[in-house]
């Protein structure tokens, strides 16, 4: 792996410069359904609600934030728990190095070990990128819901989709927070997946 480049959790020290990625997306693209970029305190506040209970990753490259991901709980009520809902954002003149696929499996790789059992997804349309990473890494399209949110001066359809992490017990455990599992134990996968990314 080129040492310069890292994927790990995310910190808040991270956080300008996660927002500055984000920012885009917000004032330019459909990708998120947000209007207005967040402050840095709504933000901060976000990864706390978040952290540490479920991955923020963040992928640096010779200390540049390329991009980051996160989980997040996929409904708030107690029987949705084994559920997580992820999302990633790539810095635009960094796309196509396979950041957002480094990131995604590592968050995948994570949330199985936590027991976590579906990771969903949902995509603006249209997004053939997206609906490309996604169904490459294995997610099925559960429903495509039309005309769901307005932005940009057009209303918008969102897929849904749905990757199966285990198989479903009978009794599932409880999902353990992301903090309880060992450095030893997250830092090989991050590793492993930054080793893929296509910098020169």
């Amino acid at each position: 792996m080129n040492p310069a480049i890292y994927v790990r959790a995310a910190s808040l020290e991270d956080l300008p410069g996660m927002l500055e990625i984000y920012r885009p997306y917000v004032e330019e693209t459909t990708i998120t359904f947000e209007y207005d970029v967040p402050s840095l305190e709504e933000f901060r506040q976000r990864y706390n609600g978040i952290m540490p209970a479920l991955p923020w990753l963040v992928c640096q490259y010779e200390g540049i934030t390329a991009g980051y991901a996160y989980a997040a709980r996929y409904h708030q009520r107690a029987a949705y728990q084994w559920n997580a809902e992820l999302s990633v954002y790539i810095r635009q003149d960094y796309q196509g190095k396979h950041i957002g696929t480094a990131l995604y499996r590592s968050l995948l790789r994570v949330l199985t070990l936590q027991g976590f059992l579906y990771a969903h997804a949902l995509v603006t349309l249209p997004n053939q990128d997206s609906i490309r990473l996604h169904t490459h890494m294995g997610f099925r399209k559960i429903c495509v819901n039309e005309k769901t949110g307005f932005k940009l001066g057009v209303w918008r359809d969102v897929a849904e989709l749905c990757l199966p992490l285990a198989e479903i017990p009978k009794v599932p455990d409880p999902p353990c927070p992301y903090n309880a599992l060992s450095p030893e134990t997250v830092v090989p996968i991050f590793r492993e997946e930054a080793a893929k990314i296509a910098f020169p």
